[in-house]
C-alpha cells in the first residue's frame, strides 16, 4: 500500500508539472477502480472543455474535453504508473440541478512497466478507450459522479497484446 502511495504521489505531481496555468483549467477529477487480475487502479486527472458544442435539440448537447491522467495500478505481483491524454466526448442533457451524460473516448497512455505476471504488456504505449454514464448535480451542476468501463492494449502494434479491462468509480469537480 505504501507504494501505491507513493506511486500516486509521484503521479499527481507529475500531472502538476504539465498542467497549463489554472485560469484554462476547467475540471479536476479522481478515479478508483478495479480491473483484470485483482489490479486496483487510482487517477487524478485534469479537464479543459473544447469551446466548442453542438445543441442535437432543445434537451441534449455533444460537446468533449480533453482529460490529462496520472496515476497507479497495482496487482498482487507488480506496480506501475500510467500517464494519458484523451480526448472525450460526451453527450449531456441540458440543466442546472442535475444533469445526466454518457461519453465515449479512445485515447494514449503511457506505462511505466506491466502490470502482473499474467499481463505481459510487448510496449509501454497503449490506447485506452472507455464508455460512461454518470450525473452532474449540485449548484451549477459541479459535481459529477460516473461510472467508466476502460479497456487499454496496443491495437495490435506488437505482441503479446493482452489488454486489462477496468470498471472505474469517478469523481470530477468543475471549475467553470
Amino acid at each position: 500500500m505504501v507504494r501505491m502511495i507513493r506511486k500516486i504521489a509521484a503521479a499527481a505531481c507529475a500531472l502538476l508539472a504539465f498542467t497549463p496555468s489554472a485560469y484554462g483549467l476547467d475540471g479536476v477529477s479522481v478515479e478508483l477502480g478495479r480491473g483484470n487480475d485483482r489490479t486496483n487502479a487510482i487517477r487524478v486527472g485534469a479537464q479543459w472543455n473544447w469551446r466548442k458544442q453542438h445543441a442535437l435539440d432543445e434537451r441534449w448537447r455533444l460537446h468533449g474535453y480533453w482529460e490529462a491522467t496520472a496515476g497507479a495500478w497495482e496487482s498482487d505481483d507488480d506496480s506501475s504508473a500510467d500517464f494519458a491524454l484523451t480526448p472525450v466526448f460526451r453527450f449531456e442533457r441540458h440543466g442546472r440541478q442535475r444533469v445526466p451524460y454518457f461519453e465515449a473516448a479512445i485515447g494514449f497512455h503511457i506505462l511505466s512497466r506491466h502490470i502482473s505476471r499474467e499481463r505481459q504488456f510487448s510496449t509501454n504505449f497503449q490506447f485506452g478507450d472507455h464508455i460512461a454514464a454518470g450525473l452532474r448535480f449540485g449548484p451549477r451542476a459541479r459535481y459529477d459522479v460516473g461510472v467508466r468501463l476502460q479497456h487499454l492494449s496496443n491495437g495490435g502494434i506488437r505482441h503479446p497484446n493482452p489488454g486489462i479491462n477496468f470498471v472505474l468509480l469517478r469523481f470530477q469537480y468543475h471549475l467553470d
